[in-house]
């Protein structure tokens, strides 16, 4: 069995019932959540090792989590105690034309005031064989970056296979910054989550012709991004149309060895909980390069398994393999008796 680690926050999200706003709530739902934290709990899900690294507040909310992701298989061997606070954030779910708004309270939680001494990486990569982390965890704290960026420096001294997604999170730092840092990761990246925006606004890489299709634009972007970074063997995004909050189309993508698979266009039509959807369709690829899969067998299970996190609420996609290829394979909305 492969042993994988991921590394970042775990928070406590607070959210609104469809159809009320933050401030005229009188009921608010609680999940965990946290985009290293999903990837664990969906790999855990399809059968591997995995182990979070992060770190909690010695109180009841971090024994929450702990509990939390043991109970979807999720070791927590590397679950560090300390701190003052559990990070949370806020979200104002969206219906309609109205979008879904996210409001973070996550500053000086324990997380980000961890140090780059306190977790032991020698340890923690000891047997490991995929490494994920996101472009969320650099950007909580200033020490944050010199912590990603030593582990992975660190997991290619181990011979590790490594995931990065780029992940930009506007509302924690700017886009200058998370370029600068960014591309001092990128040559100890392996796999990589990134799409159009991300090539043209983190990298800089000069824009595709308004005449090429979106896929042939996707592709010149990843045919670029790899002249930079030889060391990247695999690129994965995806292509959503959103019609509402609550009705939205996806597509998948995968780029290996100089040629762009996708899978087929999925209509959602009425999403539960799109919190969490990227998280899934990253494990699904991660999932499918550790198995070995073909590149149209991986983007069609990870589309699938993004599609289904769309139907349930929370961050976490809870279905397991078998699941997943059921129902690639079904025609929507069938009983399954």
């Amino acid at each position: 069995m492969n042993k994988i680690v991921t590394f970042g926050e775990i928070l406590l999200r607070l959210s609104t019932n469809i159809g009320e706003r933050l401030f005229q709530t009188d009921h608010i739902n609680t999940h965990f959540g946290g985009a290293e934290a999903n990837v664990a709990v969906s790999l855990s899900k399809f059968g591997h090792d995995v182990y979070f690294v992060s770190k909690v507040p010695k109180n009841p909310l971090g024994s929450a989590v702990e509990r939390h992701m043991r109970l979807h298989g999720v070791h927590t061997d590397f679950l560090l105690k300390g701190g003052d606070r559990l990070g949370t954030y806020f979200v104002e779910s969206g219906v309609g034309p109205r979008s879904a708004q996210v409001t973070y309270d996550r500053k000086y939680s324990s997380f980000s005031q961890l140090t780059l001494e306190e977790v032991d990486f020698e340890r923690i990569f000891s047997g490991t064989s995929l490494y994920h982390v996101t472009g969320i965890t650099p950007a909580l704290a200033p020490s944050m970056k010199e912590i990603v960026l030593y582990s992975l420096k660190k997991a290619k001294e181990f011979g590790i296979t490594t995931s990065f997604d780029f992940n930009y999170r506007g509302k924690l730092w700017s886009q200058q910054e998370a370029a600068e840092t960014f591309k001092t990761f990128l040559p100890y990246i392996d796999i990589c989550s990134c799409g159009e925006l991300d090539a043209l606004y983190l990298l800089g890489i000069e824009q595709a012709d308004d005449s090429l299709e979106k896929n042939e634009k996707l592709a010149y972007y990843y045919e670029k991004i790899q002249l930079m970074y030889p060391n990247i063997r695999w690129m994965s995004s995806t292509f959503r149309d959103v019609i509402s909050a609550s009705s939205n189309t996806l597509q998948g993508n995968i780029y290996v060895d100089g040629i762009l698979y996708q899978s087929k266009v999925y209509p959602i039509d009425h999403i539960v909980d799109r919190v969490g959807g990227g998280d899934a369709f990253t494990a699904g690829i991660l999932h499918g390069i550790i198995r070995k899969k073909s590149p149209d067998e991986i983007v069609t299970f990870a589309t699938a398994a993004s599609v289904l996190k769309h139907t349930i609420h929370g961050d976490c996609n809870v279905f397991t393999e078998e699941e997943i290829q059921a129902f690639s394979n079904s025609i929507p909305g069938k009983i399954v008796r």
